[in-house]
């Protein structure tokens, strides 16, 4: 168990008061908050450490190096990868993907080849593969969800050919909270001879990671929704495939020796990390690394869990409110995108900010499933391991009032 209050004292936005409300931060799908370590880790690296990495010899530029490196370590045993090696630096979960569509999937696929992937998933693992399969002339091939949200697994064995080369899931689904069985789907893409990508976005923050146990080829997950700052993102792959694939950007740091007529890259991973890095991006991603293995990644999953099994049960008291996707807490993340008769979502979240309740309104960069699912917009609140059952009160309690408002 964790102590959510004291954890809830590290936030310092936490304490905020909007429209004269005590802040409930309810969008940690899109974006989670900073503990002060973090903010301090950052301010600390730039008032005392700033400087470009693996490029001088200078203190500062090897006490900037070390950080870099020192952090990288702390991601790979994070997620427990067999060496550092395998992890790379990226802006964000969407630069991942687009690095293994542009570096794997531009010298890989070709005409007659196929990508399978989810109606949904986030754009982000979506567009890219539209692109390249474009490109490539290969085809896009898509997995539907039952009337549960749950993926059409029966579907898979057929979906799946040996003209497959890649399948792009998401672990856990940004709009209904799906989680889908990851494992399984990466066993039968294997057998087919295909590699497999997920997405981790939704994932990583919040329960343990095992990339070896799992045994996927590619993993995508994004510093920002896990206390780091924005900005800093990582690609995990599997090395071996890492060392075939060619950099997605070239230049700087990419690059070990350059003649005007040719170039020689450099070692992984630093192959794949071109130009000047977000070293403070970085700083603060082991930062953040540092403040969930303190607490346990096995006891946040657990506040996950509760978190989500109260808020399926006090949103399921809400007259003509609609909960998307899977209606029992163990089959979903602490993610709930819901509709209410006769209010848009936008309205919604609206009112409820007036009672200094934050939420998310729109498609949640998922339109083709918002499509499938019938609606334009749904709102979404997603809970992080500084929300309380009291907060999910609130929530209740503030749709009640919109309800009043709008007469519904």
């Amino acid at each position: 168990m964790i102590d959510t209050q004291a954890i809830r004292r590290d936030f310092p936005i936490l304490s905020r008061q909007i429209n004269g409300k005590p802040l409930v931060y309810l969008d940690n799908a899109a974006t989670s908050q900073k503990p002060k370590q973090v903010i301090k880790a950052v301010s600390e690296y730039y008032r005392r450490h700033n400087a470009n990495v693996h490029r001088g010899i200078h203190t500062l530029a090897e006490e900037a190096t070390n950080s870099y490196e020192e952090a990288r370590k702390k991601v790979a045993r994070f997620i427990n990868a067999r060496s550092e090696r395998e992890v790379v630096f990226v802006r964000n979960a969407t630069e991942a993907i687009n690095l293994v569509a542009y570096a794997w999937g531009k010298r890989n696929l070709k005409q007659g080849d196929e990508i399978l992937t989810t109606v949904m998933e986030h754009h982000s693992n979506l567009v890219p593969w539209q692109i390249v399969a474009r490109e490539t002339r290969s085809t896009l091939k898509f997995l539907d969800i039952d009337e549960d949200g749950f993926l059409k697994l029966d579907d898979l064995e057929k979906l799946l050919t040996p003209k497959t080369k890649l399948v792009a899931v998401t672990w856990v689904s940004n709009v209904l909270g799906t989680i889908n069985p990851v494992r399984e789907i990466t066993k039968a893409a294997h057998a087919k001879g295909a590699l497999v990508l997920v997405d981790g976005a939704q994932r990583a923050p919040h329960v343990p990671i095992d990339v070896q146990r799992e045994g996927f080829d590619f993993l995508a997950f994004t510093g920002h929704k896990m206390l780091a700052p924005m900005g800093i993102g990582v690609l995990w792959v599997r090395q071996k495939i890492l060392e075939e694939m060619d950099p997605f950007l070239s230049g700087g740091d990419a690059i070990k020796e350059v003649t005007l007529e040719e170039t020689i890259f450099n070692d992984l991973p630093w192959k794949f990390e071109a130009g000047t890095p977000n070293v403070g991006g970085v700083v603060g991603l082991g930062a953040a690394v540092d403040y969930l293995s303190k607490i346990g990644m096995k006891n946040i999953r657990t506040h996950s869990e509760q978190l989500t099994a109260y808020g399926l049960k006090r949103l399921n008291q809400v007259k003509s409110l609609k909960i998307y996707g899977p209606s029992d807490s163990n089959d979903r993340g602490s993610v709930f995108s819901f509709t209410i008769d006769g209010i848009h979502p936008h309205d919604l979240a609206t009112a409820l900010d007036q009672e200094g309740i934050a939420i998310r309104s729109g498609h949640h960069c998922a339109m083709p499933l918002h499509t499938r699912l019938g609606v334009t917009a749904t709102a979404r609140a997603s809970f992080y391991l500084y929300n309380t059952e009291e907060e999910i009160d609130r929530l209740v309690e503030g749709i009640e009032k919109a309800k009043k408002i709008f007469r519904r």
